[in-house]
């Protein structure tokens, strides 16, 4: 929290706002990683979710108007993927128009309490990167409604870049980071009418709860 107080500082004594906000930190244990499945949990979640969330928070105030929030999510965070079962009480939470952010947190504190007592009758095991994806599409469903009556008008959307030749993919992935780039320069470029609370992959719109293109 102090360091992301810090870095508010910085940005608002150097720069006065933000245009563009592009939440792309994120980690992935390797499969041959011999950590606990808590510690992938607790330190997978607490970046990709939970961090991003409170420099979102921390952020949007020092936005411009008209500014763009990119967050960078991955099609492992697909809905189908980690709640297959459409009887899932987490997935209805998930898809629920009333869910908020504090709604978010506590299906959060239950995974973590489930790995926990390694109790999974609500949760996949082992599968907390494509949670932590999941999670923040839903938070920016979340956050893009609760974005849309604000003065500065605001954009917000995720989207997946694609399988990038990158450390976190060991290079196996077949995109340059450039082409990479793509989509999320998309979605950080996107008109006032595009509107928020979307998923984008391969520059185009994508149904997160179907899993097909729009």
């Amino acid at each position: 929290d102090e360091s992301i107080g810090e870095f508010c500082d910085a940005i608002k004594s150097k720069y006065g706002g933000i245009d563009i906000l592009c939440n792309n930190a994120g980690v992935a244990f390797k499969c041959a990683s011999t950590a606990s499945l808590l510690e992938k949990a607790e330190v997978t979640m607490g970046t990709n979710l939970l961090a991003t969330i409170k420099v979102t928070d921390a952020l949007i105030p020092l936005m411009n108007d008209g500014g763009r929030i990119c967050q960078v999510a991955s099609m492992s965070g697909i809905l189908s993927r980690s709640f297959p079962d459409l009887n899932s009480p987490i997935r209805k939470q998930l898809l629920n128009p009333e869910l908020t952010v504090k709604g978010l947190r506590e299906i959060h504190d239950q995974y973590i309490a489930a790995v926990t007592n390694d109790d999974y009758t609500l949760f996949k095991r082992d599968s907390v990167y494509g949670l932590s994806k999941c999670l923040l599409i839903a938070h920016t469903r979340v956050l893009g409604k609760e974005i849309k009556n604000n003065s500065k008008k605001l954009i917000l959307n995720s989207c997946c870049p694609g399988w990038v030749s990158t450390d976190m993919s060991s290079h196996k992935g077949p995109l340059t980071i450039d082409e990479g780039a793509v989509t999320p320069v998309l979605v950080c470029t996107l008109p006032m009418e595009a509107g928020s609370g979307m998923f984008y992959r391969e520059q185009k719109k994508f149904d997160w709860e179907n899993n097909k293109y729009m």
